[in-house]
């Protein structure tokens, strides 16, 4: 009886590693929540919210778990990613 060749998975995921957010360098995770509440094409719903209230938003995320820190381990880059 031949054995059939082992099919081979192929994984399109990006491999990543949480990082406690409370880990962090407060400033580091300052500037990261920064560039993404800055960035292009970032919806925040109400234009009128200042900086420092996205900033507060995402970190009350982070503290609720709705939102994570994820280092790419591919790209060698951390973001702030949805835990849904």
């Amino acid at each position: 009886m031949k054995s059939k060749p082992q099919e081979k998975i192929i994984d399109h995921h990006e491999k990543g590693v949480d990082v406690p957010y409370d880990k962090i360098n407060p400033e580091t995770l300052r500037n990261m929540i920064q560039e993404l509440v800055t960035r292009d094409g970032a919806d925040w719903g109400d234009p009128g919210g200042t900086l420092e209230d996205k900033i507060a938003q995402v970190l009350k995320q982070l503290k609720n778990k709705q939102v994570k820190v994820v280092f790419d381990l591919k790209s060698e880059t951390a973001n702030i990613v949805s835990c849904l």
